[in-house]
């Protein structure tokens, strides 16, 4: 198996010759980039509500977003998640069936979205949401597309990785970012930051990132079933090593990790290898709800899954930020 990885420069404030050399390709990027969000996108007549980000990656995007989703149905409210469906075969806008779906189809994401919600897949997503308010909607929830502007949003978050930050800051191709920051900055109501500040991202981006909040991760209370017991722990993630630091915290005794590229398909042998080695270290496998997705289900009974769930440095951040965007659309 080959695993894809970002250039280590990305992450490198201090790298300077690889970036100078990209640059003119990074001109060209955030130029295009800055050229789309001139473009005007269709206004629903629900509010939206976009959690998107600046870098390639996870950031944890998803985590945010069923964490609003879910504050939002307790409120009453009707809300769908629109979102690409990346890694998924179909490419018509197609509302997610869990029964009849499979990672394949839509990709892993939205099949775990659509356990909480109506979630909607397409590239389009003025025609996702149009589908969706057709479908009952009275507001709508946007997993990424931040860049994408065929769409108005009401209120656009940006989301924040604390471990990784906005890397060496440069636009791709020369580092992970999708544009340049200060005009994403400009673009959002509010900025999340999850999890430890290891790059100093706060203090480089705290006054132009508007109505920074912070979060951390905590594991679900699956993982109490680990405690005092060996575990193989395998993901397919952004960042894998988020999801194997969180379990160690946790005091989950690893035998062995094992990374697979983002939104990985597992094929035969992969499972054939990490059952073997789950065997010979008599441990128990483990994964994330992401991963678990994308199982055949004869080898999802064989792995336990701990997810992960938003914890808010000032547990009224978030709903603040629902009060202003449900109330500035209404006044809207």
């Amino acid at each position: 198996m080959v695993r894809l990885r970002a250039p280590a420069f990305w992450s490198q404030p201090s790298a300077k010759i690889r970036p100078l050399l990209l640059s003119p390709f990074s001109a060209i990027v955030a130029a295009i980039t800055a050229r789309k969000q001139r473009q005007m996108g269709w206004t629903a007549p629900v509010p939206v509500l976009c959690c998107g980000n600046i870098s390639v990656g996870g950031t944890g995007k998803t985590t945010v977003v069923l964490d609003l989703a879910e504050r939002l149905l307790q409120r009453g409210k009707n809300p769908h998640i629109l979102t690409r469906g990346y890694g998924g075969r179909l490419r018509a806008t197609t509302r997610v069936n869990p029964a009849q779906h499979t990672a394949q189809d839509v990709g892993d994401e939205p099949l775990l979205l659509a356990q909480l919600c109506p979630v909607w897949v397409g590239a389009d997503r003025a025609e996702s949401a149009r589908m969706a308010v057709a479908a009952g909607a009275d507001c709508l929830l946007m997993d990424d597309g931040f860049q994408n502007p065929s769409l108005h949003k009401n209120l656009s978050l940006l989301v924040v990785d604390g471990g990784a930050g906005l890397g060496n800051g440069h636009v791709l191709p020369a580092g992970p970012l999708r544009e340049q920051p200060l005009q994403a900055f400009a673009r959002a109501q509010a900025t999340v930051l999850i999890g430890p500040d290891k790059t100093g991202f706060q203090e480089r981006f705290g006054k132009v990132a508007s109505h920074l909040m912070r979060a951390g991760l905590r594991q679900s209370d699956t993982i109490s079933v680990l405690q005092g017991q060996r575990c193989v722990a395998f993901a397919g993630l952004g960042r894998p090593e988020k999801f194997f630091e969180g379990l160690k915290n946790c005091n989950v005794a690893l035998a062995q990790t094992v990374a697979f590229p983002d939104h990985y398909f597992y094929k035969q042998q992969d499972l054939a290898r990490l059952a073997d080695m789950a065997v010979s270290l008599q441990a128990r496998l483990v994964t994330t709800p992401k991963d678990a997705v994308r199982l055949p289900e004869y080898f999802r009974h064989k792995v336990i899954t701990v997810g992960v769930e938003l914890v808010w440095q000032n547990p009224a951040a978030p709903e603040i930020l629902l009060d202003q965007f449900l109330n500035e659309a209404a006044a809207g």
